[in-house]
């Protein structure tokens, strides 16, 4: 089942972009809590308020995707993903002193916002495609198997990553400038692969 939604041509598109955004995110669950405390002071109880924004933005994003996203132009929102990384990769240098006083939430809450909002409007379509080729090509049931098993592979070995990053000693800025980049270039690759397919 696995070989066969890889093979399919938008079957692989919509799994390799959900299986690196949930890799990524769940990279970012933690790394947020560290960049909080870093470039805004913030503490744990604190932090953590950022990592239920990042949601609020993810529902606003599902339902503007629901909305204005019909499955036939799922596709069109890939470029998104790309936007995601890049915004991914500022949030890493985003900080108290940036953040102009006519900004009435605290620090780091309108770029979580951003973040959330912008993985909602791209990763919903996607899970839809998925599910919807998974259906075609196979049971409901078994598709949701091969995603939920590919996902979280990609996130055991982007947690992996992350804690080697770790031990390493890089910073918080520097490992989510990292992750932001590899969303954004992986999108890329993901694009021009559809455009070969296509």
């Amino acid at each position: 089942s696995c070989k066969a939604l890889w093979a399919d041509k938008l079957g692989q598109t919509s799994l390799a972009v959900t299986s690196m955004f949930w890799g990524a995110g769940a990279v970012l669950q933690f790394l947020v809590l560290s960049w909080a405390d870093t470039n805004f002071g913030l503490n744990l109880s604190q932090a953590s308020v950022l990592q239920a924004v990042v949601s609020v933005g993810i529902a606003i994003g599902a339902v503007g995707a629901a909305t204005f996203v019909p499955l036939k132009k799922c596709l069109k929102v890939l470029p998104m993903g790309v936007l995601m990384g890049v915004v991914v990769v500022f949030a890493a240098h985003f900080n108290r002193a940036m953040a102009p006083s006519v900004i009435t939430l605290p620090g780091g809450f309108e770029i979580s916002w951003a973040i959330g909002a912008l993985a909602g409007f791209f990763v919903v379509p996607m899970n839809a495609l998925l599910q919807n080729r998974g259906f075609v090509l196979m049971s409901a049931g078994r598709s949701i198997a091969v995603q939920n098993f590919n996902e979280n592979s990609s996130m055991l070995i982007m947690l992996g990553i992350y804690s080697l990053m770790i031990k390493g000693g890089l910073s918080s800025t520097r490992i989510m400038e990292i992750f932001g980049a590899f969303v954004a270039i992986g999108m890329i690759v993901v694009i021009l692969t559809h455009r070969r397919n296509a």
